[in-house]
């Protein structure tokens, strides 16, 4: 699910986080700079330099990856050690209580999400492009994948988008009040139809007028309550207006005509 207005605290908390990782990295960096100084400093053996350097480094590095490997210390490394272990401890108490759980907050799913969901629109083409997840948009939705369509739901309401994207379809979710930023990352320069199912006709008729604008070539599909407002959608742009109540008529006298039509083609009974 892509979300028009995502979470910022989700990009935050993500920045955050890096910024605490450089921190404890930078401190643990620290730590074995200072503990390798300090355990050549304190090296009292007859070693060569380069030796007592290397050795600090050894044991130092053993003491910030927690390793235990350190070689014979005296009483003043020993003491060091101690000063240097229980640096590490607070160290790694800081990342724990830093770092964890961070990244699995609800909001920071939510930006990863439209990430992940940002790259999939970028490639997105000859897809269809369905308004709304009430009764009629998830039946629209649903035959037009079992046809082997790309389907993309575009929806205002919270429910709706997580109904649709629990049917394993790619939803674009945004606010109503901006439904033009949400029709824009529909990619309808690249659609191949756009079938709108809303309940509401004044807002049928404002998205295809919208989507009309943003693809004057875009196939859009629009149900119609009456001849009036079939002329209204064809105005704004819809290249077929479906009126209800004609195909359920429509319907209805048709069983009667094929049923009449089957009696009169019975052969009579003798």
């Amino acid at each position: 699910m892509f979300r028009v207005h995502e979470p910022r605290l989700g990009g935050l908390r993500i920045r955050e986080w890096r910024r605490q990782v450089r921190l404890t990295v930078a401190l643990l960096v620290l730590l074995l700079a200072g503990a390798a100084t300090g355990l050549a400093l304190l090296d009292q053996s007859s070693a060569p330099v380069s030796d007592k350097v290397f050795t600090a480094l050894w044991d130092g590095f053993n003491l910030v990856t927690t390793l235990g490997d350190f070689t014979e210390f005296n009483q003043s490394q020993k003491t060091f050690m101690l000063l240097a272990m229980s640096a590490t401890m607070v160290i790694g108490g800081f990342a724990v209580s830093r770092l964890t759980g961070m990244l699995s907050s609800d909001d920071v799913m939510a930006y990863r999400e439209n990430r992940h969901m940002e790259r999939k629109l970028e490639r997105l083409a000859n897809h269809v492009v369905v308004v709304g997840f009430h009764s009629l948009g998830e039946l629209v939705a649903n035959r037009l994948r079992e046809a082997g369509q790309t389907v993309l739901v575009v929806v205002g309401d919270h429910e709706q988008a997580h109904r649709a994207a629990d049917r394993g379809l790619m939803v674009v979710l945004g606010p109503p009040d901006v439904f033009d930023d949400v029709l824009k990352r529909a990619r309808l320069e690249s659609a191949k139809a756009l079938i709108v199912t809303t309940p509401d006709s004044n807002n049928n008729l404002a998205i295809t007028l919208l989507a009309h604008t943003l693809n004057a070539s875009l196939a859009i599909v629009v149900p119609s309550e009456n001849p009036l407002r079939k002329g209204l959608f064809e105005s704004a742009g819809a290249s077929d207006v479906i009126i209800g109540e004609e195909l359920v008529a429509n319907a209805l006298v048709g069983k009667l005509t094929d049923r009449a039509a089957a009696t009169a083609a019975r052969p009579p009974r003798s």
